[in-house]
């Protein structure tokens, strides 16, 4: 099944950087604004490597290099001196103040391709980021960023249970707080392997960076005539895949480009059972997601108007058990060319729908942990964007260096 390695990580220095000050959240949510904002907190910060800029004298990727290789010459990156799996702790209040934890083991997950079923994707993938990241793996030679991983293979968390002060800590803008934990115990080093090899790995999040890591490592084995070295790995961050580790948030969807005159209502009525809100709903956004849960449907704006939507099997019965992405992506599937766009909130999707910026907006409930291990194992991909997981691991608490 997935093999698991330890590896010497590289860390930032405490002594000579304020951990909060350099962590950065992934490339995929930072906007220019985050990233200018996280340049601002200090000249060390992991954004400059994970979205650099293009300079005068070099592109972003060759500036992303010489800050990691420069950082590394200062000693404000240190490479641990003996192979190590680290322990990672998420921990965090939701709105209603109840607190919760995800902790999982950091380390170097063997790569395989989906057909060989030792890591299986749950998500389909889009094309521009995988060309960005293959390009900055080319000239940097280093995992920036942990791959997401789910583990089918229960006990895992029990592995993760370590004491003592942590090598690592720091508070997030949003009040997560991330901890860091060594293991060399070679005993502990082992059932950690064998732990993670006894089933699949379901990745989470990261699904452009493993494609990306998998096209390195063909390119590589091409160049050097090998067929294993360092290109083989990719930095994980390994979770079990169990309720308690997770929080799965949606991604609402927003539509635009329809033809004038589409009947949007009509062409989604075949795929669900639609009941119309009184006036007023799409103002409350909250109140709407609320209804949603309580119904098990999705909704849908148009301007001031409001649809719950009850997913159909496809002989016509209500309560298709299944993520609302894909009932939707089948459903937007039949329709004209139209432009599909992705936000978190649905505030904000609201807002977009009710001032005409969008032909509509669809709000979509939490994907349950169980679809993703059920799609996982059946080989099947969900549509783009269908799950966000938080919160999100940060880039720069543990660094990885391929030296093929």
């Amino acid at each position: 099944m997935a093999t698991f390695h330890p590896m010497s990580g590289i860390r930032y220095d405490p002594d000579r950087v304020d951990l909060a000050d350099v962590l950065a959240p992934p490339y995929d949510v930072i906007d220019d604004d985050g990233r200018a904002e996280l340049e601002a907190r200090s000249p060390y910060n992991a954004v400059y490597v994970e979205l650099g800029r293009d300079t005068t004298e070099r592109d972003r990727y060759a500036e992303a290099t010489c800050h990691f290789d420069r950082w590394l010459a200062e000693g404000v990156l240190r490479v641990d001196d003996e192979p190590s799996f680290y322990v990672y702790r998420m921990g965090w209040h939701d709105e209603a103040g109840q607190a919760h934890q995800t902790t999982g083991i950091v380390g170097a997950l063997e790569l395989s391709t989906p057909d060989e079923g030792r890591v299986l994707p749950h998500e389909r993938t889009m094309g521009k980021p995988k060309g960005d990241r293959l390009r900055l793996l080319q000239a940097c030679r280093a995992n920036l960023s942990p791959v997401w991983g789910l583990s089918l293979a229960a006990g895992l968390s029990e592995l993760c249970q370590v004491e003592g002060p942590p090598v690592a800590r720091a508070t997030d803008e949003d009040g997560v707080h991330h901890r860091l934990w060594r293991i060399t115990r070679p005993g502990v080093l082992a059932a950690i392997t064998d732990a993670v090899a006894s089933a699949p790995v379901v990745i989470a999040d990261g699904h452009h960076r493993y494609e990306t890591a998998l096209a390195y490592r063909d390119e590589r084995r091409a160049a050097t005539g090998r067929s294993s070295g360092d290109f083989d790995l990719l930095l994980a961050f390994v979770v079990e895949l169990t309720e308690d580790q997770l929080q799965v948030r949606p991604i609402h969807r927003l539509i635009s480009g329809l033809p004038d005159e589409f009947d949007l209502v009509g062409a989604l009525a075949p795929f669900f059972e639609m009941t119309e809100e009184p006036t007023g709903a799409s103002d409350t956004p909250r109140g709407l997601t609320d209804r949603m849960g309580t119904v098990g449907a999705l909704a849908l704006l148009v301007g001031e108007r409001a649809w719950l939507l009850r997913p159909r099997d496809a002989d016509g019965s209500d309560h298709a058990d299944q993520p609302d992405s894909m009932t939707l992506d089948a459903a937007l599937d039949t329709m004209p060319d139209h432009q599909l766009d992705f936000h978190q909130s649905a505030e904000a999707v609201a807002d977009l729908a009710r001032s005409g910026k969008a032909d509509a907006a669809v709000l979509v409930r939490p994907v349950a942990v169980r679809h993703i291990a059920a799609a996982a194992r059946a080989g099947h991909r969900m549509p783009p964007k269908t799950t966000f997981f938080a919160p999100k691991p940060r880039t720069g608490l543990v660094f990885r260096r391929l030296h093929d």
